[in-house]
């Protein structure tokens, strides 16, 4: 039987907060003001959720459709992501805004199972808030975690993804942590492969819906695709990402 703990650790380590040296950012990087093609974002930092697994592959490219510059991942049996360290009020920003673009679909993947959880492309924010209000179970759980990564872990993590068969805004709770929610953003190969997507969500609505309580302070935003589960090579694109006020 596999060990839950280690897992877990992978998984909640790629929602840590980042190093103490980077300093909180009030908006999110843009891909798009880089001019250096190839290279990685600036504003962006590594994130590595596993140093035993093999990372995805990110750098910055010009959009052939739209001439502006967009974010390539390409996944093969790898995981890895890119994240920047926030400081935001949600009542006063309760809007992100991206676009995405995926070729392909997984096909093997079920983000219901552990063991198959991947996605071409997953758009994460992450918040802050009283760890000891969580069960003895999740507090446990993150302390092994931050002790085998040395990275304090977020208190909660909202994830939006692109999913094979689920509905377009099912919530499902992480196979290994109830404090990681994931929403279906775009869901089977009807949704558009292929070409670009926008989106615009309101995240404290939906962090609601997930958790069943109001956001603590946004601390950080990420992206990530990732076929370390299920061994597939997949390729996708990130346009910017944005967070705006209410309307």
């Amino acid at each position: 039987m596999r060990s839950v703990v280690a897992p877990l650790a992978a998984v909640l380590a790629g929602c840590a907060s980042a190093p103490p040296a980077e300093v909180p950012a009030s908006s999110v990087a843009a891909f798009s003001t880089n001019t250096a093609l190839g290279a990685f974002p600036r504003g962006w930092q590594p994130w590595i959720i596993n140093r035993a697994k093999t990372p995805t592959d990110y750098r910055l490219v010009r959009d052939p459709e739209t001439g502006s510059v967009v974010l390539h991942a390409e996944a093969d049996a790898a995981a890895s992501g890119l994240r920047q360290l926030l400081s935001v009020d949600p009542a006063e920003y309760p809007i992100v805004v991206w676009r995405w673009r995926v070729v392909d679909l997984i096909v093997s993947a079920d983000n219901a199972d552990r063991y198959a959880e991947d996605s071409p492309v997953r758009l994460l924010l992450f918040f802050d808030g009283d760890k000891r209000s969580l069960s003895l179970k999740e507090q446990l759980l993150m302390e092994t975690a931050q002790l085998l990564t040395g990275q304090a872990l977020p208190y909660a993590t909202l994830m939006y993804i692109w999913e094979n068969r689920l509905p377009v805004d099912t919530v499902l709770s992480n196979t290994f942590s109830s404090q990681i929610k994931l929403i279906v953003a775009s869901s089977g190969p009807g949704a558009g492969l292929g070409r670009w997507q926008t989106f615009e969500r309101n995240y404290v609505d939906d962090y609601r819906r997930a958790f069943g309580a109001s956001p603590g302070r946004l601390i950080g935003v990420g992206i990530m695709t990732d076929t370390d589960n299920t061994g597939e090579r997949i390729e996708a694109f990130y346009g910017d990402i944005a967070l705006r006020r209410a309307p």
